[in-house]
């Protein structure tokens, strides 16, 4: 079976109206024989019998000739719509050749057809996506020219994912349930599963290009187009609609080698002015609503923040946590609110990762959590001509592993200081933990699972209960085990932040300095920080005695402000 020509090249197109109302327009028609022409008969020579010889010699002549049908044709064939070669026909008439359900439906349509008077079409027909001769075409497709082309594995694959069907039922629920994780998954399944699966629907405009007398042959079968259409709405044709270009032609192999020509054009009914007006209408209806939620859900105004308030937002995930001694890890956190610093009254400041085992990643043994938490906080400022940065808010957290016996073992303390400047910050904080000497305390934490635990956690930095101005650690003991790494997206808000930095005389509060994390650069924090300190030398020379600073002058000069 033949390709249509190389020359012809496909189109790709994107439609948003029902695949059903696609149809096409082929016609085809045999040209002039491309070899040498035969030596025409003589003409009949005259009889004695005269006029009546002469009529049954033109009569036979004129049966000789081939009906037109088998010179040219034209069809009109919609999206997946089946017509019948007549090799077809003659395989489904009888009903013991007919084993599949789609043989048994062929075999019926079949007889309908005869009942009615036979099939239209003569020389085109058509192979939809349900015929087995679409699935053999997927899987002869060839990259190169050679005629030793083995698929690739990969091919084969997605041959298969393009013959799915875009109409398959859904997975149900039970058995979607079952098949959420697969703890072992072979390498089939590994290589099944990263396949792209966009279901594709192909079908085949076909066209029997037989000698008179012998249609129905398969070795005569010729692709005259093939159309594919995904679940975007994507049309691929190939070749491409004719329009003003010449006619494709197919050139037969063989003695005569007969040269036939065919056109394909777009036969899909337009829409009329009044629907397609409806059809907007409907549109901007659907968008009005799909807008309307949207808004709903954001909201009419963009929330503000008070005054001399800082929103922080941070949406954060535990990664992984790496290099423990035992398995099943879960991480336990909660977030320390400093002075000056407030949460809403829904917002949880504490949580509980998900029991994970480790798995091998080199040296070390690695839990991947991507535990997903957000937090929201608020710092109000006190006093507008503080100097002292506020102290941000600190995550506290403890790794623990549990054991077969639901028992769990402390595996390290650690903290994180929330970071100061929104973005994207990826941390890996190192953890420790209490630990005793002797070997009697490393059996108790095997066999029974107890260990020193910290009675408050905040002593991993400075206990909430401190008060004095040093903390001696001299004497406790402790232990470096693995780290646990974060992925913060931090992102601040305030209104201080809307003042352009042409308009600002001065960065002295709390929250502009906030602000110039993200938005100043260092040479302008350089200026700033020269500004103040000029200031101050003014003052300090403003509180100096007169008469000191005329007696430190040289003379004839006068004291002037730098």
């Amino acid at each position: 079976m033949a390709e249509p020509p190389c020359s012809a090249g496909g189109a790709v197109y994107r439609s948003r109206d029902p695949v059903r109302n696609l149809r096409l327009r082929v016609r085809i028609q045999r040209l002039t024989s491309a070899g040498p022409l035969l030596p025409q008969a003589p003409p009949p020579l005259a009889s004695p019998r005269g006029p009546e010889l002469l009529g049954l010699n033109e009569r036979a002549a004129r049966g000789a000739r081939r009906p037109p049908e088998e010179e040219q044709e034209e069809a009109e064939v919609g999206w997946q719509e089946k017509l019948f070669s007549q090799f077809e026909v003659d395989l489904y008439q009888n009903e013991s050749a007919c084993q599949t359900p789609l043989d048994r439906q062929y075999h019926a349509e079949i007889l309908k057809l005869e009942k009615a008077g036979g099939r239209k079409n003569c020389r085109i027909f058509t192979y939809t996506d349900h015929d087995r001769f679409t699935n053999l075409e997927e899987h002869c497709q060839k990259v190169t020219d050679s005629d030793h082309e083995v698929p690739s594995y990969l091919a084969e694959r997605m041959a298969n994912v393009r013959r799915r069907r875009q109409d398959r039922r859904p997975v149900e629920a039970s058995s979607l349930k079952s098949k959420i994780i697969t703890w072992e998954p072979s390498e089939e399944f590994i290589k099944n599963n990263h396949v792209i699966n966009t279901p594709v629907q192909t079908m085949y405009i076909m066209g029997d290009l037989g000698p008179y007398g012998k249609l129905g042959h398969r070795d005569y079968e010729h692709v005259l187009c093939t159309i594919k259409v995904d679940g975007n709405g994507v049309i691929t044709v190939k070749p491409d609609f004719t329009g003003t270009k010449e006619p494709y032609r197919i050139e037969l192999d063989g003695e005569k080698r007969e040269v036939w020509k065919y056109t394909i054009e777009n036969a899909s009914v337009q829409v009329q002015p009044e629907e397609e007006e409806r059809e907007q209408r409907v549109f901007r209806d659907l968008y009005g609503r799909h807008k309307e939620y949207l808004s709903g859900l954001v909201g009419s105004e963009f929330e503000m923040t008070l005054p001399g308030t800082l929103r922080l937002f941070v949406n954060g995930e535990i990664v992984s946590a790496q290099g423990y001694e035992y398995d099943n890890l879960y991480v336990h956190f909660f977030l320390e609110l400093p002075d000056q610093w407030s949460s809403p009254a829904l917002q949880q400041l504490s949580g509980v990762t998900q029991t994970c085992a480790t798995k091998a990643v080199g040296w070390d043994n690695v839990a991947h959590f991507c535990y997903p938490f957000t937090l929201e906080m608020f710092f109000t400022q006190a006093d507008e001509a503080e100097d002292s940065l506020p102290q941000w808010p600190v995550l506290y957290f403890e790794v623990l592993s549990l054991d077969f016996w639901q028992r769990y073992r402390v595996e390290g303390y650690g903290s994180l200081v929330l970071p100061a400047s929104p973005g994207l910050h990826a941390l890996t904080i190192p953890t420790w933990r209490p630990v005793e000497l002797g070997t009697v305390a490393e059996l108790r934490r095997f066999f029974i699972g107890g260990s020193p635990e910290l009675e408050d956690i905040t002593y991993v930095r400075t206990p909430s209960t401190f008060k004095g101005s040093r903390l001696s650690r001299l004497g406790f003991r402790t232990e470096t085990t693995g780290s646990v790494t974060f992925r913060l997206y931090c992102l601040q808000q305030s209104k201080a932040f809307l003042e352009t930095s042409a308009l600002r005389q001065r960065m002295q509060s709390v929250l502009d300095r906030l602000g110039g994390f993200s938005q100043q650069c260092s040479v302008y924090n350089v200026l700033e920080a020269f500004q103040r300190a000029r200031r101050r030398m003014q003052e300090a020379r403003q509180s100096l005695p007169q008469d000191l600073i005329s007696t430190s002058a040289p003379a004839g000069h006068h004291p002037q402000e730098p």
